[in-house]
């Protein structure tokens, strides 16, 4: 991780995700040190499941998510040859801030009904807060019989996309046969991220993949869009100073959404579209299916070089029409 998102000289041109918030639906979120300095970054915490009023995590999923995003621990850098790259932080945008939705239990487990309605919520809210990304590391198989909820559900996250806000949504652990890419991230309109898995690389036998594949079915629709790391990555923990190591597509989704931080901290005139279009043009290519890989790994440096500042809309929250978008 150290190698691929090497964002030290991202910082050291003062890009930290400052201004920038982004919603995290999961399992909630421990108010861990990482989230209290220099500033609180947990700016809004609604309890969809429980309904309790101050922010906590009875899972860990939710916190270990939001510190990919957000995290920032004065102490971390002490942690040597720990963190997910060596620095001052364990976030990818440390400056950022973050609105949290519980949506899912204790055991990682929830209802469409509770996601619709947490969205219904953004949906009327999301500019209060000023945010401006979407992270859904939850998702569920694709029911072929056509669930009427899933249906539902896709629309509210397409709602979020045709509102401006940029929606990264986990692929799924379902993988790595065809058609394994879970909802919502079979939306051709958002940006679905598969798992970074080295050995298929390397093609190297003895490792079971997990990483959702496309196609999506019935549909040309490619998925995943692109791929980040995914194996092993230490972040906050549901306890004060915890840290813990997590794998899958749900850690993933928030490092490609907090370089997308980053990136709209630079520039928060592009728009959701530019900035997926810029994500996928600016991966690395590994020469794996396009079904596994989308367009490839992602390149942080790479997305936030000098011509990432071509933003096309001055509405940041409106993003150009969508009409023939093959992405």
């Amino acid at each position: 991780m150290n190698l691929i998102c090497d964002l030290n000289k991202i910082y050291s041109r003062g890009i930290t995700g400052n201004g920038i918030t982004t919603a995290v639906f999961d399992t909630g979120i421990y108010p861990h040190r990482a989230f209290s300095g220099p500033e609180n970054k947990i700016k809004v915490f609604k309890d969809f499941v429980n309904g309790e009023a101050e922010p906590y995590d009875d899972n860990g999923h939710g916190t270990h998510v939001g510190g990919l995003i957000a995290g920032y621990d004065k102490g971390f850098s002490k942690m040597k040859n720990m963190g997910i790259y060596r620095g001052r932080c364990p976030g990818m945008a440390p400056e950022s801030g973050l609105v949290v939705f519980k949506v899912l239990d204790s055991r990682g487990n929830g209802k469409m009904k509770t996601m619709i309605r947490a969205i219904d919520w953004l949906i009327k809210h999301y500019k209060n807060y000023g945010v401006r990304i979407v992270n859904i590391s939850v998702g569920m198989p694709l029911d072929e019989k056509g669930d009427p909820q899933q249906e539902i559900l896709l629309k509210k996250v397409e709602q979020l996309w045709d509102l401006g806000l940029l929606v990264i949504v986990a692929a799924g652990n379902e993988g790595p046969g065809p058609y394994t890419v879970t909802v919502p991230g079979i939306s051709r309109k958002v940006v679905t991220v598969g798992a970074y898995e080295p050995e298929r690389a390397g093609n190297k036998p003895g490792k079971k993949h997990y990483s959702g594949c496309g196609p999506v079915p019935g549909t040309c629709v490619c998925k995943p869009d692109v791929i980040a790391p995914a194996s092993g990555i230490l972040s906050c923990n549901n306890s004060r100073d915890g840290y813990v190591r997590r794998s899958g597509t749900s850690m993933a989704a928030p490092i490609v959404s907090g370089v997308a931080a980053l990136l709209l901290s630079d520039n928060p005139r592009l728009t959701n579209l530019d900035i997926k279009i810029r994500l996928m043009e600016t991966s690395r290519d590994l020469g794996l299916p396009r079904n596994q890989q989308g367009w490839g790994l992602i390149d942080p440096p790479e997305l936030l070089s000098t011509g990432a500042d071509q933003g096309n809309s001055k509405d940041p929250h409106r993003s150009r029409r969508q009409t023939g978008n093959r992405y």
